[in-house]
């Protein structure tokens, strides 16, 4: 496994975890879907939410298993089980494992094989922009948390 495969399977196993240790950081569980004024997704459809973006761009697209999104459904859904929510990241954090064990170098500097922001990026620089994404997310998640417990 190369140093930059490593380091990127290292980056989001630790926000990955991290992510659920937040979701099992709230005190009560109906507090996964409370929102404040202002703020329009709860954790839990954030959790939805990145858990959708990671299973559809490192399962569908780089290890082709199928995975459908409903991106709709990760905001529109409430009231999961924090035990469903939890499953979810355990899921996501495999396809995202899984996946990247299969990259090396020389598929790192290739183009994405998805067109996502207009256009194309090799594989490195959007795996990037997917780690700043669920970060991102992550702090939402925590500061969420600290103004709603």
């Amino acid at each position: 496994m190369s140093a930059t495969v490593a380091a990127l399977k290292s980056l989001f196993e630790l926000s990955i975890d991290r992510l659920a240790e937040e979701i099992q950081l709230y005190k009560k569980e109906s507090q996964l879907w409370d929102t404040q004024e202002g703020i329009s997704n709860s954790a839990g459809n954030l959790t939805l939410h990145l858990c959708g973006n990671l299973q559809h761009f490192f399962g569908a697209v780089i290890s082709q298993d199928g995975y459908v999104r409903d991106r709709e459904g990760e905001f529109s859904r409430r009231n999961v089980p924090r035990t469903e929510l939890l499953s979810e990241i355990a899921r996501a954090k495999s396809v995202v494992l899984t996946a990247l064990d299969t990259l090396d170098e020389k598929s790192l500097a290739e183009t994405y094989p998805l067109e996502v922001f207009g256009s194309p990026m090799t594989c490195a620089y959007f795996l990037t922009r997917l780690y700043s994404h669920i970060e991102y997310h992550l702090g939402q998640i925590n500061y969420l948390r600290r103004l709603i417990g």
